[in-house]
């Protein structure tokens, strides 16, 4: 009987590249948009991104996206329980 093989969901070519910010990462980018974690974007632990990272809640993660116009771009998300 095959093994089942174990799909890497970042190999596909529509997912954009995702990492957990460190602590100092996180109060940095909190610092420089003067924002409250609170007003972050949210993300729910359950989402097959955050999964396969590793994240738990209260993480925040960058997700780098690419455009035509800016090249590329960061937005960031703050992972909540479902």
């Amino acid at each position: 009987m095959a093994t089942k093989k174990e799909f890497n969901i970042f190999d596909h070519e529509l997912v954009p590249e995702h990492r957990v910010l460190s602590e100092e990462e996180k109060d940095e980018l909190l610092r420089s948009y003067r924002i409250r974690i609170s007003q972050l974007p949210q993300i729910k632990a359950s989402d097959p991104a955050v999964v396969a990272l590793g994240a738990k809640p209260g993480d925040v993660i960058e997700i780098k996206r690419k455009s035509p116009t800016a090249g590329s771009y960061y937005y960031y998300r703050l992972v909540v329980e479902d």
